[in-house]
């Protein structure tokens, strides 16, 4: 295009004609300046969809090689911090913000669903195939009450399976998660005692145990620890080779985790959801193929991309933004990274919750 440009400047100049000399040379500047000005996208936060969120990078990247998108998996809580401080442009999180953490965005948060997942219970019992587990269960071992592999309580939900004696060591996260903040208000639901001494949120005490950073601290530790057992996204423990339990559900069928009985547990989230308040909880959900410790996980923004100071870019996460929640965008690979795409009528509200930014309080272009 600028060689194009080059020849008419130059068959102009050969004819004398200065303006229009003036005008193309312009052009051409203006041209180039917009070839070379990459927008770059700076996002952090939860570790939780970091493989998936890798992968919309790559594909979205190649579409748009104009858009460099930078995402660093630091933790939900890490990611909250960011966006608060205004270091980044989009944050990822697994746990809805609260009260105060919104507050401290000038109450102008907005929650973007972004895809589906599951929380899964890797172990590292070398010959046990398909171990079942209750949340009952799942959480005494967390508050240190069932010790044992081979306790009355597993070998009761594992008839015939050869149980070793030896400790249970569990595996938690130690930094602020999303994935935390899932697994114990599941385990909330499914025990009072739990709820009381251990507590819910994106970070608890741990009465045992060993922890981990990240999805991947958690899967590392239980991979190099037999007896082991940790509470990871299942992206992780597939792509790790880990075994994962089945859960029993709701419904009191044992659930093994995937996209499938992800979505089923997601299936009525629409419903709940307000244009004001796209985040609702989906553990424990009603349903035979329900899995029972699933969510979706969030990217956050301000509602006004003013704190971005540039309209374009802001322009440009906007379109990544509306790009990733699309059918035919970025959840179209959910699945294959074994996360759960949004149902349609999550992906309408998520859209329109896109559309709705805006910029110095104009509509986003």
């Amino acid at each position: 295009m600028f060689r194009t440009l080059k020849k008419w400047i130059l068959s102009l100049a050969l004819m004398g004609s200065s303006t229009s000399v003036r005008t193309l040379t312009a052009l051409m500047l203006c041209g180039a300046t917009v070839a070379v000005a990459d927008v770059r996208l700076q996002g952090a936060g939860a570790t939780f969809p970091n493989p998936l969120y890798q992968k919309w990078v790559t594909v979205y990247q190649a579409e748009h090689p104009e858009v460099k998108i930078d995402y660093q998996s630091i933790g939900s809580g890490g990611g909250v911090k960011a966006i608060t401080d205004k270091t980044v442009d989009f944050a990822g999180s697994d746990a809805p913000l609260n009260k105060k953490q919104i507050e401290a965005l000038g109450g102008k948060a907005v929650h973007i669903p972004a895809t589906a997942g599951a929380v899964v219970l890797a172990y590292n019992l070398p010959g046990v195939s398909d171990l079942k587990l209750t949340g009952e269960v799942i959480a005494d071992i967390y508050a240190g009450k069932i010790t044992k592999w081979n306790d009355a309580k597993i070998a009761g939900l594992n008839a015939g399976a050869a149980l070793p004696d030896i400790g249970i060591t569990p595996a938690y996260r130690t930094d602020g998660s999303g994935t935390s903040y899932v697994f114990t208000n599941y385990l909330g639901t499914q025990s009072e005692s739990f709820k009381e001494t251990v507590g819910q949120g994106s970070q608890v005490k741990w009465p045992v145990g060993t922890g981990g950073k990240g999805n991947d601290g958690v899967a590392a530790a239980v991979s190099s620890t037999p007896g082991s057992i940790g509470y990871v996204e299942l992206n992780y423990a597939t792509a790790n080779k880990i075994s994962f339990a089945l859960v029993q559900n709701k419904a009191g069928k044992f659930i093994k985790a995937s996209p499938e009985t992800v979505s089923a547990a997601g299936a009525g989230a629409a419903e709940g959801m307000k244009p004001e308040k796209l985040a609702v909880g989906i553990w424990n959900q009603a349903g035979d193929d329900a899995y029972p410790i699933s969510a979706f996980t969030y990217l956050i923004v301000y509602n006004d991309l003013s704190n971005i100071k540039d309209a374009n870019k802001a322009g440009a996460l906007a379109k990544f933004l509306a790009w990733a929640v699309s059918p035919d965008g970025g959840q179209k690979l959910s699945m294959s990274m074994d996360y759960a795409p949004l149902a349609p009528a999550v992906a309408d509200k998520a859209l329109a919750a896109v559309h709705a930014l805006t910029y110095n309080g104009q509509s986003v272009k």
